[in-house]
């Protein structure tokens, strides 16, 4: 486990952590944030790039998507913050067919800045 500098406080907030270990990187932030989306389809056997508003995004954020159900031939590949404000979630599609991602989900998004 890489060893890192910080105090642990009962405290929700905490400043940075900085980790010991090269390139020795600080994350500034640590956040979740809940996202209703309605995606449209998603073509048969391929991926897709979609995006959405979501305030407090920035750019090199790293970030990780959480869809509230499964459905059949549909994953999620990818997200990113692909401008200020913005998700970009890759769908993709592993079946003949379309696939129309549930409407009106709550996905969940975590991040590190």
């Amino acid at each position: 486990m890489t060893a890192y500098l910080g105090v642990a406080t009962d405290e929700p907030i905490v400043q940075s952590i900085s980790f010991k270990a090269a390139p020795a990187d600080k994350i500034t932030s640590i956040y979740h944030l809940a996202l209703t989306i309605s995606p449209v389809s998603v073509a048969a056997n391929t991926t897709a790039e979609q995006t959405f508003a979501l305030a407090g995004l920035a750019v090199g954020d790293v970030v990780y998507v959480s869809k509230p159900t499964s459905q059949a031939g549909l994953g999620i590949v990818n997200a990113r913050v692909s401008a200020a404000n913005t998700l970009a979630i890759t769908f993709s599609n592993n079946t003949a067919s379309p696939i129309v991602p549930t409407a009106a989900e709550v996905y969940q998004v975590g991040g590190l800045r």
